[in-house]
């Protein structure tokens, strides 16, 4: 009877290592002649089969055959060839065999590519046993050798999801190789591709699965996201901010920025709306980290990949992070608050029209806040720095002045990608934040800023909202200037600053112009033929016929008042004549046209008559800008005879009174007049001239007649300018005796041509006739706002006696006790004696 000797399943060192290419087989049986190797599992023996002899000549073939078909044939052995080829593959790796090591995972990968069941799954589990030994040896090559075979996993498509699976180890492991410093230059670029093609099977593998979106976490996107940053960063390229390009195989192999690039864009465009956040939010880690915002150039190429990689809806995501990072660094040097500003403004070129989200409002108040952050630290560097110049504070202050432009730039970009609806929402939003001098509103808070501060405010709002009406157009003038938008738009208007003044009239002209006719008319001038400008014009509408009956009073107000300022040059004038001519175009019927006409008289009465004393250049300035206007209006409307007369007194002008032309007066040099009182009624435009070339054409001229007087509210208060109440003369004396001051002398010199005008009574009653007549004729032709406002003006002038009166009469009377007077911080009573004490008279 034969005997056998029981062979142990596992030796020290030695297991199942019973072939002769590995080492010498060790006698095992007495008497038996080798028949130990029939009672081995098939399996092991079939895997032990595709190892040669010599590691060179490579994967048995044959046998791999054969391996593969049983494996196939018998799917529930999957699990234990996968254990048994990773026992394996572990020895050769801890002996540095690493030619078995190759033949080994070449096995696996022919096994995975072959099979593909349920039964797959505990293989696959001995499967990435396999790549994590390798990856965690310090051999590069078997490094890169479990890489490629772990993207050759990711790309197999499997039945159903493994939920217990998870890639912790290989995200960390593959993130570590993108930021490998081999001192081997050929050798650190190998692995950092290894690491980038690891983590993009990583999102291939997992990132489409719903129900396992682990790859999402932020511990794990905080790791990918830097290692493919750190890699971009060495790109060449850094402009190339397209769609994802489509390199040869040898460039994207070769280049890990590129290869990192292009991962990137694949990572962002599979992000949802649920998991957008954890990828963007990285991103700021490492620019804050490697303080790339200053310079940009990195930080912008970045965003601008983002914003083309991720799906249209979610980037209003985006601009909100970059937002949020921006209140965080808030406090940082103004270069890098400046560099991220810098991205938002072309993450908001990019986005989508109309998908800049729901928060619309919530963007503009952060950035409007920002801006105001900004002049609060500009003005504060000013003041800490107040008697000493230093260059450092100079450069703050010009950094400051990059972070409000770019500001601006952000709003206006972002106000152009938002529908009508939306920007005349965001018109409002702005104008409410503009701060007006003694008004209460929603507006920037300006209170610790000073003047000086507020004014910066007002300058960059506008300058604003400039950029957001930029290309707006309306189909009514009255949803471009809506009552509430109008009356806060005008204020500014009537301010002592020119720079303020001309933004507000480059604002009214965006929203006026619907035709596109302001760089026609650009630059003020008589214009020798107005048809060769082509102009394009429709005809008025009912709706901004209304819009005129109702709110032009107010316009010519405010284009009135804006002559008489002292301030003015040149490019007041030019915008103003601008003004002019837009509103001509757009809104003007005949009514209009007279009403204009009488404006333009008005105008050139401020300039002869000087009331408020203006420079001589103002009022040869106002005489120009009347002289180009009626020219223009003149062709417009194409009425022969007061054609004729513009004509005439322009060339008038150019023989005898040059300074009265823009072609003259707006020159460096041009010789002022010292007086216009000596001029000859031909060098102006006359009224009765107008009256009858336009009567005869059947215009309704009787209105002519009636000087133009504006309205009078409260923003004249406002303005800190005159009122144009002083300039009535009405004289109501209502306090005598009181007031020494006030009292009005109404003495009368006796002479003998006072006494004949006392005697003479016919004249007197001819006068009050005259007077009578007047009034009738003004009530029956003027228009009735006009009326309203010089009524409006009286009863102001009234109201404000009366309060001057119930002032006084409230005033508590002196007390012998006296009153307190503070000095130096102590108070001190004034005692009045009674024998000095006034009291009223029917004491």
């Amino acid at each position: 009877m034969r005997q056998y000797v029981q062979v142990p399943t596992v030796e020290q060192e030695k297991a199942y290592d019973y072939n002769s290419a590995f080492e010498p087989r060790p006698c095992m049986c007495l008497g038996v002649c080798c028949c130990c190797a029939a009672l081995r599992p098939r399996y092991k023996r079939l895997v032990d089969n595709i190892f040669p002899e010599d590691p060179k000549d490579g994967l048995v073939k044959a046998d791999m055959e054969k391996l593969t078909f049983y494996a196939v044939s018998a799917p529930e052995k999957l699990d234990r060839i996968g254990a048994y080829l990773a026992e394996r593959l572990s020895r050769d790796v801890v002996r540095h065999r690493y030619g078995y090591v190759l033949i080994a995972m070449e096995a696996l990968d022919q096994l995975l590519m072959a099979c593909h069941s349920q039964s797959i799954k505990p293989f696959v589990e001995s499967f990435l046993h396999m790549v994590a030994k390798l990856l965690e040896s310090g051999e590069p090559k078997l490094q890169v050798l479990g890489t490629n075979s772990f993207v050759k996993f990711a790309n197999i498509e499997e039945d159903t999801p493994s939920y217990h699976r998870r890639y912790d180890f290989f995200v960390s492991r593959f993130s570590a190789m993108c930021h490998s410093c081999d001192h081997d230059p050929e050798i650190q670029t190998e692995i950092r591709i290894a690491g980038i093609r690891g983590i993009q099977g990583v999102v291939r593998k997992t990132v489409n699965d719903e129900l396992r979106a682990t790859i999402w976490e932020p511990q794990h996107m905080d790791k990918i996201v830097p290692s493919l940053l750190f890699n971009m960063q060495k790109i060449e390229d850094i402009d190339r901010i397209g769609p994802p390009s489509s390199p040869t195989g040898g460039e994207k192999e070769e280049n890990p920025a590129l290869l990192a690039e292009n991962c990137f864009r694949e990572l962002l465009g599979r992000a949802t709306y649920g998991n957008m956040n954890n990828a963007v939010r990285p991103v700021f880690a490492h620019l804050d980290h490697h303080r790339l915002w200053d310079p940009n150039e990195f930080a912008v190429s970045c965003f601008k990949i983002i914003m083309y990689s991720i799906q249209a809806q979610y980037s209003h995501h985006v601009i909100q992070e970059i937002l949020g990072h921006l209140d965080v660094r808030k406090r940082d040097s103004p270069r890098v608050r400046a560099g991220i500003i810098q991205v938002l403004l072309e993450a908001v070129a990019i986005a989508a029209k109309g998908s800049v989200g729901p928060t619309v409002l919530e963007v503009f108040n952060t950035l409007l806040k920002h801006l105001r952050i900004s002049v609060d630290f500009e003005l504060g560097d000013r003041r800490s720095s107040a008697g000493s110049a230093t260059f450092s504070t100079s450069s703050k202050e010009s950094d400051e002045r990059i972070v409000q432009n770019a500001i601006i730039q952000t709003i206006g970009f972002f106000g152009s990608n938002l529908p009508d609806y939306q920007r005349s929402e965001i018109m409002m939003f702005i104008m409410g934040k503009v701060p007006v001098l003694g008004t209460t509103s929603q507006s920037l808070d300006t209170s610790h800023l000073g003047d000086l501060g507020t004014r910066r405010i007002q300058i960059m709002l506008l300058r604003s909202l400039l950029m957001v009406t930029s290309g707006y157009k309306a189909t009514t003038i009255t949803n471009a200037l809506p009552p509430p938008f109008l009356d806060p738009l005008l204020s500014p208007s009537l301010m002592e600053d020119s720079e303020l003044r001309q933004l507000v009239l480059e604002v009214l002209h965006n929203l006026i112009d619907r035709h596109d006719n302001r760089a026609k008319l650009r630059g003020i001038r008589i214009i020798p033929d107005v048809s060769d400008l082509k102009i394009k014009r429709d005809k008025i509408s009912r709706q901004d016929v209304s819009f005129m009956k109702k709110h032009g009073q107010q316009l010519y107000r405010h284009i009135y008042l804006g002559c008489k300022e002292e301030d003015n040059v040149q490019k007041n004038f030019e915008l103003l004549f601008t003004s002019l001519a837009l509103t001509t175009i757009e809104l003007a019927n005949e009514e209009v046209v007279i009403d204009l006409i009488r404006l333009a008289i008005a105008l050139q009465d401020i300039a002869i008559i000087n009331e408020d004393n203006l420079p001589m250049f103002n009022r040869c300035g106002i005489m120009a800008l009347v002289a180009a206007y009626l020219n223009f209006l003149s062709q417009m409307i194409a009425v022969p005879a007061f054609c004729q007369h513009v004509s005439k007194v322009i060339e008038t002008r150019s023989l005898e009174a040059s300074y009265f032309l823009p072609e003259t007066i707006f020159k460096d040099k041009c010789n002022l007049p010292k007086s216009l009182e000596k001029h000859e009624k031909d060098l102006f435009f006359l009224t009765n001239k107008i009256a009858e070339s336009l009567g005869g054409s059947g215009y309704s001229v009787e209105r002519l007649s009636v000087p133009y007087v504006p309205q009078v509210t409260d923003e004249d208060r406002l303005s800190r300018r005159k009122s144009i109440v002083d300039t009535v003369s009405i004289q109501v004396d209502i306090l005598p005796g009181n007031n020494t001051d006030d009292k009005v002398d109404n003495t009368e010199e006796i002479t003998f041509e006072a006494l004949k005008k006392a005697i003479d009574n016919n004249g007197l009653e001819e006068q009050e006739k005259e007077k009578r007549r007047l009034v009738i004729e003004k009530f029956q032709k003027a228009p009735f706002e006009e009326i309203a406002a010089q009524c409006e003006t009286k009863a102001n002038l009234l109201h404000d006696r009366l309060a001057q009166i119930l002032e006084l009469t409230i005033r508590p009377p002196p007390s012998p006790s006296g009153t307190m007077t503070i000095t130096a911080g102590h108070a001190h009573y004034q005692s009045v004696p009674v024998y000095e004490m006034k009291f009223p008279d029917l004491f």
